[in-house]
């Protein structure tokens, strides 16, 4: 089945994603860090104004590394947000040698069970993305996508290697949740590769701006375009 996520800032951002038609939704806060662990009153509000699976971001600052004190606070912030709502995490670190933190991204996926969880960009950045990408695959927890543009300079630069992905196979194809500077035009190319999920922000905004809300209508048009491209 073809996924369509939608980043959700606020309570208005859900309520216009799933008019638009989005499938689910990642829940952040603070787009100028790329994304940080949002309120666990804005995951209720949200969770309040949907009936869409919510995505809840796990990370404690801007970069792919954390600290203990940081995965501290994360594995106990992670129950109270699901009490408020979520229905999965997105998470990923990498370590001081730019390898996928195995150690750490492992404490708090298995924190997060039995919910479903997104490792996050942190693939796109590592020192070795080959290898990278074989890690996180052998994480565990109920690990079932991998939010990745497959490069660190966005989708444009690195469709290309989701595309050699893909063709490892429907397993590695189902992983794959392009996103990063997603255009509509690379819709239809990763889905003649079998990637079937992608992931959407500034995308759905006017002006693609952060500080717009999501606009429905803009939503549509990609819940057709992937719907197309996937069918």
């Amino acid at each position: 089945m073809p996924l369509l996520e939608v980043i959700a800032l606020t309570a208005d951002d859900a309520r216009a994603a799933e008019d638009g038609g989005a499938d689910r939704l990642e829940v952040v806060a603070d787009m100028a860090a790329d994304g940080l662990t949002p309120d666990p009153d804005v995951v209720e509000a949200v969770r309040k104004a949907t009936t869409l699976p919510l995505r809840v971001m796990l990370r404690a600052r801007a970069g792919f590394r954390t600290t203990a004190f940081e995965l501290d606070r994360l594995r106990r912030a992670a129950a109270g947000l699901a009490d408020a709502g979520a229905d999965g995490f997105v998470f990923g670190f990498l370590d001081s040698s730019g390898h996928i933190d195995t150690a750490a991204t492992g404490k708090l996926a298995a924190d997060t069970a039995p919910l479903p969880w997104t490792f996050h960009r942190a693939v796109d950045h590592a020192a070795d993305p080959g290898r990278a990408w074989d890690a996180v695959r052998d994480l565990g927890g109920r690990l079932d996508t991998v939010l990745t543009a497959g490069s660190p300079r966005g989708v444009d630069a690195g469709v290309d290697v989701l595309v050699r992905r893909a063709a490892g196979g429907a397993g590695q194809a189902g992983m794959i949740m392009a996103g990063g500077g997603l255009r509509r035009k690379h819709v239809a190319v990763l889905a003649a590769a079998g990637v079937t999920a992608f992931h959407v922000g500034t995308a759905v905004r006017p002006d693609g701006a952060w500080d717009a809300p999501v606009d429905p209508a803009l939503v549509r048009e990609w819940r057709a375009l992937v719907s197309a491209a996937t069918g």
